[in-house]
């Protein structure tokens, strides 16, 4: 029988991955899509994230069925993102895929019971296809830093002091305070995963307001999760903590125009 294994984030899977059941915390964009893939996964469980803009919350689930991977995903109002002990205790399943069908999972089953099912689907081991990293860095003369990162797994050491714009999901990745991000940035932005059971999309708000770095969500509804280009270009906010607030950022602001701001700002 196949392991099941919980991760609470794709981006750190562990050797037993492969070939085992993977429940993650991450969202199912294109980008965890592929590092479950690449780590020769069996099947997986994702969050949905609010599923919002252009079903970008979801998107790997199709890509996964094109390598023959099962995958569902979990509704972001049935348990937290970046929570798998809280996806197993009561995440129902919001979206599942051709091959996640054929076995079994169908639409609003508890999570733990579909990833028990999951334990019998083929394993089918596929390349996904290239990406590029995902990360780009924009320095104009007497600014700050504008990172744009397509998940906070790619923050550097050398971002502190820059405004980092990422397309990851704005929950507490295993509810850890000191994963809101791992560099002192001036400024963060996310994207709100639906907001969610909870809140539980906004969780890493609060944490950065305690280390004095600005943060902000956008809707999930209004830019691509898992692009870090479309929190940039398309995102609206929908949450800001203390630190954000005192430098002028407001919901329903377009994201473009705080961040550019900030860069602006005298570093």
């Amino acid at each position: 029988m196949p392991d099941i294994i919980t991760a609470p984030t794709a981006t750190k899977l562990p050797p037993e991955a492969r070939g085992g059941v993977v429940v993650t915390g991450s969202h199912g964009g294109l980008y965890p899509g592929r590092l479950l893939a690449l780590a020769g996964v069996r099947a997986a469980i994702v969050h949905d994230a609010g599923i919002g803009r252009e079903s970008a919350g979801i998107a790997s689930l199709d890509m996964l069925a094109r390598l023959g991977i099962a995958a569902a995903a979990v509704s972001h109002m049935s348990a937290r993102i970046g929570d798998t002990a809280d996806m197993m205790a009561r995440g129902r399943i919001s979206r599942a895929n051709a091959p996640a069908l054929a076995a079994g999972v169908t639409r609003a089953m508890p999570c733990a019971q579909a990833a028990d099912l999951l334990c019998a689907a083929p394993w089918r081991e596929a390349a996904p296809p290239e990406a590029a990293e995902g990360r780009s860095v924009e320095i104009a003369e007497g600014a700050r830093a504008l990172v744009l990162i397509d998940s906070a797994s790619l923050v550097e050491p050398e971002d502190a002091g820059a405004v980092v714009v990422t397309g990851s999901h704005g929950g507490l990745v295993g509810g850890v305070a000191a994963m809101a991000l791992r560099v002192d940035g001036f400024a963060a932005a996310f994207n709100d995963a639906g907001i969610g059971i909870g809140q539980a999309g906004l969780g890493r708000l609060p944490a950065l307001d305690a280390r004095g770095i600005a943060a902000l969500t956008v809707a999930a509804s209004s830019a691509r999760i898992g692009e870090a280009a479309s929190t940039f270009a398309d995102g609206i906010v929908s949450a800001v903590n203390a630190t954000a607030a005192s430098l002028g950022a407001r919901v329903g602001d377009r994201a473009r125009d705080v961040l550019a701001a900030w860069t602006r700002a005298a570093p």
